[in-house]
């Protein structure tokens, strides 16, 4: 195989393996306290807790309750032994947040209806390095990927909803810590894992080994903890999409004010997924008041991606509709017979490689009253291709012939899709543009801070200031080679083995309607070979390649003071905290821009001043009920993409994306109460009222520009413009019902509802967008059962979430929702011995499917199904 960037293959050292591990860098985090039973009106007496995910339970309902801000919680009951295998759907359990599965792994996390841009998400406190998607380019950049994070390393997950000033800011949904276990907490002990995992629409098993080891001196001074993980999955995907529906395509033939479908696509995802990650931690604690932490860290992802594809496009230039074949449904064309129509097999081939390199170290001194840190921090993401020939390499084969469809069945039916060409035969095809697209995204991330605080007597009973610096680069690389040289010739005269059938025979076989479930598909190293010459490696950078780099640089520098205070008012304890962050950011966003066909470079420098004041009260109004009320305001930067001078051109559509260096910061004032009631010991009932009001929404915007060599485009790119209000309610219930005769002591249920609704006006180019938000749900619960006693421990989830709007689409195209989906999980697991433990865990246990349409259920949108994983094995403690 042969390198053309020394940059795309440039090995990563593997020599250290590690995942940080200090503590957290806000000031006032609050420590977990043993869990109390909430009978004793002093709230002192302890739970006694056996079983495993009960005593996670405790841990983290004693979190919420202890803490001086809103806060909800998930807790490893011990090392290497998270309560779920991976970190984003472990947080689904968590009141208020919702996960997205891209094949059936979750990856990201939206809170209280905000999506995933709209979350801060910290490793032990501190701002970490970011791995974008490169598979084909849908770059972003805010969005935190959490397969980067082995859950067997994660000792807590805080999802804080009502932030205090010495908070680092960035999250208008929710701030979300992620804790990795530290040696003087665990102790003298070591842990193995051993596991498989399956998938049933692959039928192969993968393993997955995790060894942690963790020492520490007797004197309890100087600890080390050492981990290394190995993990692997093979996905396989059956997907049916449409790219969306046009207004007013045929008017000459339908009139106007019809909408007909565009690209429609039946193709099978695969994806083979290997990662190997690690954790070193060292703490020296020479008294009680001096301690230093030390963490380096590094994981490496890659993910061998292979798609085979038939794209059907029935909204080419040159289609025309046969009068009288037309069947409406109110403003729908849900059936017709097209002429002209491309269908086109493609493969899409390529190596994503993620790989995240972090260290930290960490001083702290509490002298007396006083409390000192000093916190740095380095990290680099960098997700790529290894070479060109594992870029995203499409090979493609097409022919043009009539097209039948009828959709009327609706978005859950693949609708009929028939052509009198035969879509299995050679004879039928000749080859078509061949592409290759190698990326490149790093980004850098480097974060200092120092912290003093003081405790007071009084009514101030800490007043604490800090300081931090925080600089991120993003640096994005991408290149298009487009070869045309080949273009009509037969497949079957093209090159030997260059196509095959598609290697699968049972293509949403569970999925009714007359749509294509085989065809032919290129082979990728017969088109790679015959077409990537030394002459097309070695062309020039065209001005395309230019418009699609770019690098955004931030440089914040922020401060805060913060004061406690503490009073009784009659009976009732009230604390709290006020406080008030300043935060100056300096941007510059560069890329190339095109005046006329000359590639010129641009910057555009941006700086923003923000205050960000919070206030955060909490009242024990009896033993057991406790109320809070708060108030903040928030920011959330644009994406790193929103905000870059770049263009991206579609190879396979006249569409482009692109950046506008000019966006400003998300900005909200947000209002948030709630009660909680511990009314037994192992349970509570919780509710909460939140209320968020966002200044300068980014909105998307749709405009027709002209590019040289390709002609008009539809441009969408984002604004800031039009106003938005979230508000909604959250309420969560969990008990271990332990007064219980045995051995029904150790059954327990947990279950929580969020409703969210929003007032929104803003556009989607001239389209109206009233009242949606993108990626936000209006109602979503999960419900969870469990058994917890002696040897066994067993728990049966269900975790829902309404629809919502995915994407905005734009004046001639309908916007485009997910349909509700839930999943069925399940584990189960029994200790053999004191040190050892068999498990099975079990995710989307109903083999449900995943569904989207287009404004309405009458206009297909996709159909998705990953199929069932199960992961089991042993987990031994020496």
């Amino acid at each position: 195989m042969t390198c053309y960037s020394r940059i795309l293959c440039a090995p990563l050292p593997l020599a250290i393996f590690a995942l940080v591990a200090a503590q957290p860098a806000h000031a006032q985090t609050t420590a977990v306290a043993p869990a109390s039973d909430g009978n004793d009106a002093a709230g002192g007496g302890d739970i006694v807790v056996t079983g495993t995910y009960a005593r996670s339970l405790a841990a983290a309902t004693e979190t919420k309750r202890k803490a001086d801000y809103g806060v909800d919680a998930i807790n490893s009951t011990d090392i290497g032994k998270f309560p779920t295998q991976n970190v984003a759907e472990a947080l689904q359990l968590v009141t208020g947040v919702a996960i997205t599965r891209p094949r059936g792994e979750g990856l990201y996390v939206s809170v209280r209806g905000l999506g995933p841009q709209f979350q801060s998400t910290l490793v032990n406190g501190r701002t970490v390095a970011i791995n974008d998607l490169i598979e084909n380019g849908g770059a972003n950049g805010r969005q935190f990927r959490f397969e980067m994070l082995p859950a067997e390393f994660v000792s807590q997950i805080d999802v804080i909803k009502t932030p205090t000033a010495d908070m680092t800011e960035g999250a208008l949904g929710g701030n979300i810590d992620v804790k990795t276990f530290r040696p003087l907490d665990v102790g003298n002990k070591t842990t193995l894992n051993l596991r498989g995992t399956y998938t049933s629409m692959t039928g192969k098993v993968r393993p997955n080994a995790t060894l942690l080891t963790s020492v520490k001196t007797d004197d309890d001074q100087f600890g080390l903890l050492v981990g290394a993980q190995y993990w692997a999955k093979s996905v396989r995907n059956d997907r049916y999409y449409n790219t969306g529906w046009n207004l007013d395509k045929f008017v000459s033939a339908l009139g106007t004010g019809y909408y007909t479908p565009t690209r429609t696509r039946p193709t099978v995802e695969t994806e083979d997924r290997k990662r190997l990650s690690g954790i070193i931690s060292a703490q020296w604690r020479p008294s009680a008041e001096l301690e230093t932490t030390l963490d380096v860290s590094v994981t490496r992802l890659d993910v061998a991606y292979d798609e085979f594809g038939l794209d059907i496009y029935p909204d080419d230039p040159g289609t025309s509709i046969v009068p009288g074949s037309v069947k409406r449904n109110g403003d729908t064309v849900v059936g017709a017979t097209i002429n002209n129509v491309r269908f086109m097999a493609s493969r899409e081939y390529s190596l994503n490689r993620h790989d995240l390199f972090d260290v930290g170290l960490k001083q702290v001194w509490n002298p007396d009253r006083w409390h000192l840190s000093a916190n740095i921090n380095w990290s680099f993401a960098h997700s790529y291709h290894p070479s060109y020939a594992e870029g995203t390499v499409r090979s493609r084969m097409q022919f043009l012939a009539p097209l039948t469809y009828d959709a009327s069945g609706g978005y859950k039916v693949g609708s009929t899709l028939s052509t009198p060409v035969n879509v299995n035969d050679p004879a039928s095809y000749g080859v078509t543009t061949f592409n290759i697209a190698p990326k490149n995204s790093k980004d850098w991330d480097t974060y200092a801070r120092f912290d003093v605080a003081r405790d007071l007597d009084g009514f101030i009973t800490k007043i604490a200031v800090g300081g931090e610096y925080h600089w991120r680069k993003r640096d994005y690389w991408r290149r298009d080679f487009l070869v045309t040289s080949a273009n009509g010739t037969p497949i079957t005269s093209f090159a030997p083995n260059a196509y095959e059938a598609l290697p699968f025979d049972d293509f949403l076989s569970g999925v009714p309607g007359n749509f294509p479930r085989t065809w032919l598909v290129p082979v990728t190293s017969a088109f790679y070979n015959k077409l990537f010459t030394d002459a097309v490696a070695n062309a020039p950078l065209t001005a395309s390649d230019r418009r699609a780099s770019y690098v955004v640089t931030e440089k914040v520098a922020g401060g805060y003071a913060r004061a406690d205070y503490a009073f009784q008012l009659g009976s009732v304890n009230v604390t709290g905290n006020v406080g008030i962050r300043y935060v100056h950011t300096d941007q510059v966003a560069s890329g190339t821009l095109t005046f006329g066909a000359t590639p010129t470079p641009a910057s555009f420098p941006q700086k923003f001043n923000n205050w960000l004041p919070s206030f955060n009260l909490r009242a024990e109004l009896t033993p057991n009920l406790i109320g809070r009320l708060a108030a903040s305001r928030v920011l959330t930067r644009p994406n790193m993409t929103q905000s870059a001078p770049q263009i991206s051109v579609s190879t396979d559509a006249p569409t482009a994306s692109g950046g506008n260096p000019a966006l400003k910061p998300f900005l909200a004032s947000q209002v948030d109460g709630s009660l909680e009631w511990y009314f037994r010991r192992n349970a509570s009932l919780t509710g909460a009222l939140f209320y968020k009001a966002m200044d300068d929404y980014i909105t998307a915007q749709n405009v027709n520009i002209d590019i040289p060599g390709r002609g008009t485009v539809l441009l969408s790119t984002q604004v800031n413009g039009g106003d938005a209000k979230v508000y909604g309610v959250e309420a969560a219930y969990n008990q271990v019902f332990d007064f219980l005769p045995a051995p029904f002591d150790g059954l327990g249920f947990q279950a929580s509802y969020t409703h969210t609704s929003v007032q929104s006006s803003y556009t989607a180019g001239a389209r109206p967008i009233l009242n949606q938000l993108i990626g936000l749900s209006k109602n979503s619960f999960n419900v969870v059962g469990f058994y917890d006693k002696g040897p066994i421990s067993a728990r049966l989830s269900y975790v829902w979430r309404d629809k919502y709007l995915s994407s905005n689409g734009s004046t001639t195209q309908s916007s485009t929702y997910v349909a509700p989906f839930g999943s069925l999980d399940g584990n189960l697991s029994f200790r053999v011995t004191p040190k050892m433990t068999v498990s099975v865990e079990a995710i989307n246990i109903a083999g449900a499917r995943s569904y989207s349409y287009n404004e309405t259920e009458l206009r297909y949108g996709e159909i998705q199904y990953y199929g069932r994983t199960l992961l089991f094995g042993a987990r031994v403690e020496f």
